[in-house]
């Protein structure tokens, strides 16, 4: 439930704002007009600012602008828009009142390719801010048969492991913090309750317009209790009705198919569906150790296919509503529906092998989104999400068998799995709500008020044992409360926040009644957590090229129902699972060198040092079959990531990344004692340090006609060795070894509508391993057609 302290706060602001806005209305005059072209028909996303200022906006879809300054006088308002020439006009400004204008732009005749823009774009706006954030241009990607974790895993800081191929286990590793201790959001909602059949390595990138990486600080607006970051998946905002389809067959026997329409009428109504599939064998070359199945016997090093994994799955999100009304900007009502089905090859080693052992899941969530920017000129923007979940997971293993790599096996008498025996269904009953508030005022303060609540209700039944069907229950609550100030000018960037996090746990504990060896039973148990977080983050521009940044954050994150519950499949539940805490240091500068018709250079590094306690991390349960989260008291991590980029008339694009960390625990003593750990100052094992990816395109243009463009690019990734256990225990000394992937492509647009794309990765047929024992695929080619109809 939501803290009462929470309520008074939001009305408290929601009442300041309010008085604010009385205040303010009179204190800036409004500047709002339409843009048209020479036919009179709306230019979108036009720049619209005040001559030698950082004042101004762009154009909406329908080519409308409009916003608020302080300036008084005479000004000269100019409009820009790449093919058009720049247009000024003259206007007077006095405070309270607003300036009407219908302007037309006329078509600029010179070549499109030496046109120089000078506007920012909405992906450099973001990189820019005082925040710690990476940004995917996730559009340039379209072409490619990528997913949104494979577009994750060339960014600096981040490495994205899997335990196989398609639709795989995956954990995202950012700034030495991964899995959940990392916030992934679409389109600012969070996807804690999607379930199975949306996740980020079965998501197309042809969804994505761009993702956002918050390293350190996360903005309130996103209402995450994320311990060191989030990624923020923006989909395509369609202001226009368009359609388009693609589809893509590749190694491995895999499927992957999109398509997308959007209606938008001039009346304001909208309506849009994303269908999406993707499908696999998996059944790519490993090698292994074989055991004999009558003997046991091993036999090293064998090539073997694998023969239990298939994936496939279906999803298709429809959204229908009204947009772009003067008195709201979106108000959609939609529906996330979907389906999963993933068979079992192996446990946490490649020495337990499944013939039979799948699960499958579906997802039928229904959503609401509404979004009113600048209410009747106030400054204040207002929006609301909410969905709910009524999905279910289900996990089977009903087969008595055991199985070796040869897909022999041995048949067993009697009821009984392969590893457990179970037929286990279960719905989370997952709901969120999110609500932002940001309301600005001047021309450079803005607050910020954001919100999210989740409720988590698991619900099962064990169809092979419905009798003995654990009903204990399974509840969580959270809510994340946030709170926040910035203050930005053409150099200066500023940011304040605080945060509040509320936790509420219930669960069956585990005790002994009376003592005796083996006696146990259950009894009720709820557990609370409340406290309260904090950030600062500034960036200041030395010069236009120059650009250094700092944050400070001290955060929470709360454990999620996985951890707390276990998944059934991969993961053992842990209830007593404490918040781990953290303070996460980031510094930064970026340089800018433009050269005169020849492109730019970029360069960015970013120091950053993490104390983190209660810190959970996953080990392997005590029969070694699944991983269990547990907390560890106190661990460090301080790194650098660096990254440049070259660019040159769109036709060039070369990039470098690379990321080190030193995570170490510094938990000196074991439990109460005084003895000081074997492990102490340890690096955190099976976790990456040293990592980092190059990529090179190039853009031949007007080979067989006008409007065609041929693309050739080469990707290089690379992860350094790391240890599996802690290196002082160096008895057993296992470790993931070198990573080396090179990957090219080759992206052919006949024309706007048309691209055809081949792809290999894994170019040398390298035995990669993200995690021990579990080997990726090898050497895989696949082919894609996109079509955009309009």
């Amino acid at each position: 439930m939501i803290d009462k302290s929470i309520i008074k706060v939001f009305f408290l602001v929601t009442y300041i704002l309010i008085n604010l806005n009385v205040f303010a209305q009179s204190q800036y005059c409004t500047i709002e007009g339409n843009l048209v072209n020479e036919k009179g028909e709306a230019v979108s996303f036009a720049n619209v600012a005040i001559e030698n200022t950082q004042v101004g906006t762009q154009t909406d879809a329908n080519g409308r602008f409009s916003f608020k300054t302080d300036l008084t006088g005479e000004r000269v308002l100019v409009f820009r828009f790449l093919g058009y020439k720049a247009k000024k006009e003259t206007i007077k400004l006095a405070k309270g009142e607003t300036v009407s204008l219908d302007v037309r732009l006329e078509v600029d005749n010179i070549n499109i390719e030496e046109v120089v823009v000078s506007g920012k774009s909405k992906i450099q706006q973001i990189s820019e801010q005082a925040l710690n954030v990476s940004v995917i241009d996730a559009k340039a990607m379209h072409n490619s048969n990528m997913d949104v974790s494979s577009a994750l895993d060339r960014t600096s800081g981040i490495k994205v492991r899997t335990s196989g191929g398609v639709g795989s286990n995956m954990n995202v590793t950012l700034n030495g913090f991964s899995g959940k201790q990392i916030r992934f959001f679409i389109d600012g909602i969070p996807v804690d309750n999607f379930g199975s059949s949306m996740q980020l390595n079965n998501i197309p990138i042809d969804m994505a317009e761009r993702i956002e990486v918050y390293k350190g600080v996360v903005p309130v607006g996103l209402g995450a209790d994320a311990l060191g970051g989030a990624i923020n998946i923006v989909t395509n905002q369609k202001h226009k009705s368009s359609l388009s389809a693609s589809y893509s067959y590749g190694s491995f026997n895999t499927h992957k198919s999109f398509i997308e329409g959007t209606y938008v009428a001039k009346s304001g109504f909208r309506a849009s569906m994303n269908v999406y599939q993707n499908y696999s064998d998996n059944n790519y070359k490993m090698k292994v150790d074989v055991a004999d199945i009558n003997t046991g016997a091993y036999t090293r090093d064998v090539i073997v296919r694998r023969f239990n994994d298939t994936y496939h799955n279906e999803m298709i999100t429809a959204d229908i509503g009204i947009v772009n009304k003067s008195f709201i900007d979106e108000l959609l009502f939609g529906i996330n529906i979907g389906q999963n089905y993933k068979e079992i090859q192996t446990g946490a080693r490649s020495s337990s092998v499944f013939g039979k052992m799948h699960r499958h899941g579906d997802i039928v969530m229904p959503r609401l989104k509404f979004i009113a920017n600048d209410i009747t000129n106030s400054g204040l923007d207002i929006r609301l999400n909410a969905n709910f979940n009524f999905g279910t997971e289900t996990y089977v293993d009903t087969v008595h068998r055991r199985y070796n790599w040869y897909e022999q096996y041995k048949e067993y008498n009697g009821p009984g799995g392969e590893r457990s025996y179970n037929h286990y269904e279960y719905n989370n009953n997952n709901g969120i709500v999110t609500s932002a508030f940001d309301y600005t005022f001047g021309e450079y303060h803005r607050v910020s008020l954001g919100n999210t609540f989740t409720t988590f209700n698991r619900k099962g039944v064990d169809f092979v044992n419905p009798d003995a069907t654990d009903e204990h229950p399974r509840k969580s609550q959270k809510d994340i409360t946030g709170l926040s100030y910035n203050f930005n000018n053409t150099s200066f960037d500023i940011s304040a926040l605080l945060k509040h996090y509320f936790q509420k746990n219930d669960y069956m504990q585990r005790y002994n009644p009376s003592g005796r060896h083996g006696d146990y039973a259950f009894r009720e148990h709820q557990k609370k957590f409340n406290d309260i977080g904090y950030g600062l983050a500034a960036s200041y521009f030395i010069n236009d090229n120059l650009q250094v940044k700092a944050s400070f954050e001290k955060s929470y994150r709360l454990p999620e129902n996985e951890e707390l519950f276990g998944d059934m499949i991969y993961m053992e539940g842990n209830s007593e699972l404490e918040p781990e805490k953290s303070h996460n240091y980031n510094l930064g500068v970026s340089k800018w060198i433009h050269f005169v018709n020849s492109g730019s250079l970029s360069f960015d590094l970013t120091l950053f040092y993490r104390d983190t306690y209660d810190f959970i991390r996953p080990r392997l349960n005590n029969n070694q079959i699944m991983l269990i989260m547990e907390n560890l008291g106190n661990t460090r991590n301080k790194g650098i990531e660096f990254e440049t980029r070259f660019t040159n008339k769109k036709r060039l694009n070369a990039g470098f990344n690379f990321t080190y960390q030193d995570l170490r625990n510094y938990t000196q003593y074991e439990g109460d004692s005084d003895v000081e750990s074997v492990v102490y100052k340890d690096r955190i094992p099976n976790m990456p340090y040293l990592f980092g990816n190059a990529d090179l395109s190039y853009a031949f243009t007007k080979i067989f006609k006008d409007t065609d463009r041929l693309n050739l690019s080469y990707s290089f990734l690379y992860v350094h060795v790391f240890y599996l256990y802690w290196p002082s225990l160096g008895s057993n000394k296992l470790d993931i070894p070198t990573q080396v992937s090179h990957n090219i492509s080759a992206s052919y647009n006949l024309n706007k509508q048309l691209q055809f794309t081949l792809e290999c990765t894994n170019l040398l047929d390298a035995e990669l391993y993200d995690n021990f024992s579990l080997q990726k695929p090898g050497r895989s080619i696949s082919g894609k057609i996109r079509y955009q109809i309009f």
